[in-house]
């Protein structure tokens, strides 16, 4: 699973989700869901040969940031339709990256100053920086 911006949401790794699974991911109902591709021109997930929405991890992402600007940044639909328009917005998968890097490099700086205490017989923290351990 891959964990998505706006409150470490996770996704599960798919092509193709319904709208029913849209639902679960992002905590908003269907009828809120299908309203939105009506206001919002950029989320417009395909429909399949029966005709159900089939929603891709663009369009999750997109229904997140929605979700975040009217529920939490408390904007107006017509505030949040100039706020996407404009492209003010922080890419999320940007977002999403920048916090995966710097848990990345925060693992790695604990991993290298263990290391160098280790090297040194001093003692050393958990990676966590939880637990003291003596050598």
């Amino acid at each position: 699973m891959s964990e998505q911006a706006f409150g470490n949401i996770e996704i599960p790794e798919k092509i193709y989700y319904s709208i029913g699974e849209v639902k679960e991911i992002t905590g908003l109902e269907t009828h809120v869901l299908r309203y939105w591709e009506t206001e919002f021109p950029s989320l417009r997930p395909k429909k399949n040969s029966r005709g159900q929405r089939t929603y891709q991890k663009k369009d999750i992402d997109l229904v997140l940031m929605i979700k975040d600007l009217l529920y939490n940044r408390k904007f107006t639909i017509a505030g949040a339709k100039k706020a996407l328009k404009k492209g003010s917005l922080v890419d999320i998968a940007a977002v999403k990256s920048n916090e995966q890097m710097m848990i990345f490099l925060k693992r790695l700086h604990n991993e290298l100053l263990s290391l160098s205490k280790n090297l040194k017989g001093e003692e050393t923290d958990d990676l966590f920086g939880s637990e003291k351990t003596a050598d």
